[in-house]
């Protein structure tokens, strides 16, 4: 590797000649002749794409969720870092959505909709060498998460949701967090008694939160934290806010919980330590299930590997089928790993992969969810998707690939853009710094 230009000196050049001998091996040769030839990808059988079943009536209740964030960061050392934060739960009734003009939506047509149809949440974290009178960073980002999801602007109704599915209060049974690595003591046995917001280490004696349970902690230091903080908490609150509608329904008006569609953008996926809330989301998913309830839920992946791999398969793909890769396709042909380790998504995912190409000008990566985790889920096994299919073709956008206007009207709303809005909230945390 070359030295980099410093404050004094220029940085050092790699020479431009030093790739000619590798160039003469008639085995790099043959690789640079392949890499040069434009092969069409292995796409998967025929067989394995299935004719999309859409049958019942569409989903007259739509709601999206999706979130942003903008990490700031000086220039100057000693690099204070500050991380903005937003999420927006859209919701709207379907005919509603109908009369707006998918591809170019009057701006007062869309304020009218979105009027009173959204609620947003929206946070601030200091990441690095941020002053915060009596806390270090890490007490101030444990507080500032847990402040945050019990938000008195909602209502607290995120910290109820978490609450919902910690404690998996559907159930009936009461039941205690499992343990989870005490913040202070490092303790693996620290939890909290049932629907407990707060509590203390039974080691240490130390204030425990309910945020803590998720894993936030583990990856800090004490006076500095990464940026993937903002972005797991922006995706666990998405979680949250989009669970929050479920839980309404669930509590208040059960049966109206099948009539609606719940999307969100990106994965229904939660990894790393965080991935403690999959597990009951997907007992809740089955429980409903077994009680004839379908929570139709679908995540909308518009990035990453999977996204990247539809680029590939789907020119070849018939119109109106879709595919759902299994655990040994994923590996094989789009993680590109051994068959060693576990299956795919076992502890992180609460939807299942597929691949969809609704007709020849939209198709997407779709997260549904299956209840009980599978490793080779089937059509059959995702949840609510006749209707699902029934209703997405009412939603598409033609303003961007693969769009759904409903996620599109969220991310409006979420949005934090690079610009102005990074500039601006720049020179706020510049102000307050």
């Amino acid at each position: 590797m070359p030295y980099e230009a410093g404050q004094r000196l220029p940085g050092e050049r790699a020479s431009r000649l030093g790739h000619l001998d590798v160039i003469k091996s008639p085995l790099v040769k043959k690789f640079c002749e392949s890499f040069e030839q434009t092969d069409s990808a292995a796409s998967p059988p025929p067989s394995q794409w299935e004719p999309i079943i859409a049958a019942g009536k569409p989903l007259p209740l739509v709601f999206a969720v999706d979130g942003s964030l903008q990490v700031i960061e000086q220039q100057a050392p000693p690099h204070k870092a500050i991380a903005f934060v937003k999420t927006a739960l859209f919701k709207v009734d379907r005919p509603a959505l109908a009369s707006i003009d998918s591809n170019m939506p009057h701006p007062y047509a869309l304020r009218d909709l979105l009027s009173d149809a959204a609620i947003y949440h929206a946070t601030v974290f200091p990441m690095r060498h941020i002053s915060v009178p009596g806390m270090t960073v890490y007490d101030a980002i444990r507080h500032g998460i847990f402040e945050s999801v019990k938000e008195e602007r909602l209502e607290g109704e995120p910290l109820e949701t978490l609450k919902w599915l910690a404690y998996e209060k559907w159930d009936q049974n009461e039941k205690s967090l499992p343990p989870f690595q005490c913040p202070h003591c490092a303790a693996e046995d620290a939890t909290l008694p049932y629907n407990s917001e707060t509590g203390e280490c039974p080691g240490c004696h130390e204030e425990l939160l309910l945020t803590d349970m998720l894993g936030f902690h583990l990856e800090m230091a004490q006076e500095a934290a990464p940026d993937s903080i903002a972005s797991v908490y922006m995706m666990i609150h998405e979680t949250l806010l989009l669970f929050t509608g479920v839980r309404h329904f669930w509590e208040n008006k059960r049966e109206m919980l099948s009539d609606c569609l719940f999307l969100k953008d990106g994965p229904l996926a939660i990894r790393a330590q965080y991935s403690k809330l999959v597990a009951p989301i997907r007992r809740f998913l089955q429980a409903a299930r077994e009680e004839g309830i379908d929570v139709h839920i679908v995540g909308q992946e518009k990035s990453g590997a999977f996204y990247d791999h539809l680029s590939l398969i789907g020119p070849s793909a018939p119109a109106g089928h879709i595919f759902v890769p299994g655990h040994n396709y994923i590996r094989e042909h789009i993680q590109h790993r051994p068959a060693a380790g576990a299956p795919y998504g076992k502890d992180t995912n609460y939807g299942a992969k597929v691949f969809v190409k609704i007709n020849d000008r939209h198709q997407a990566v779709l997260n549904i969810p299956t209840g009980e985790y599978k490793s080779d889920p089937t059509a059959t096994d995702l949840i609510g998707t006749p209707r699902i299919f029934s209703t997405l073709p009412m939603l598409l956008s033609s303003r961007y690939e693969g769009a759904l206007f409903p996620i599109e009207l969220a991310n409006n709303i979420a949005s934090l853009s690079t610009y102005p809005s990074a500039k601006v909230l720049a020179m706020f945390a510049e102000a307050h710094t």
